[in-house]
């Protein structure tokens, strides 16, 4: 068995209880390495801010503070602004720091990061066919599936926000 000092709390009553957690990239190699070849794939030809600005997005909703801390480190390189980063999570309330694609996308972002609650409404589907053309839709699609994939493997595996380990 593979373990990593990842170390994370227990649920439940407990709270200073932790267990040990897999690194998931030399368990499953393959895998991961999959993963890495989608989330290029999906990059491809999208707009590096906008790419970010979905990964923060749906790293918020996902509470996972690791890709979030990752993002917006990667978004500030990427010559995004602190100001349009700290409006993601109320970019509805904030518009106006947002283009008409970016607000497509981040709207379908939530959709397909929250699809148990109810689905991917064809409003906002019809808004984000309306500003990506078919293919670069499709890759956006394949983005917002990527990260939440990144997002539930760096929650399972305990990774510590800050720790970026993609050297």
């Amino acid at each position: 068995m593979v373990m990593t000092t990842n170390a994370a709390p227990l649920t439940g009553n407990d709270t200073t209880a932790t267990a040990e957690r897999i690194d998931f990239a030399k368990a499953a190699p393959k895998v991961f390495r999959a993963v890495i070849g989608l989330d290029s794939a999906a990059r491809e030809g999208l707009d590096p801010t906008l790419v970010e600005l979905v990964q923060i997005r749906s790293s918020q909703l996902n509470h996972c503070a690791y890709c979030l801390h990752m993002h917006t480190t990667d978004a500030r390189k990427a010559g995004e602004t602190d100001e349009r980063m700290h409006m993601v999570g109320v970019w509805r309330e904030a518009r106006h720091f947002f283009t008409g694609k970016e607000q497509a996308a981040l709207a379908l972002t939530e959709a397909v990061t929250l699809i148990a609650d109810a689905g991917v409404p064809d409003d906002v589907y019809r808004g984000a066919a309306a500003h990506f053309e078919e293919a670069e839709l499709a890759r956006l699609l394949a983005l917002i599936l990527t990260i939440n994939t990144w997002n539930r493997i760096a929650l399972a595996t305990a990774k510590v926000a800050g720790t970026d380990e993609r050297g």
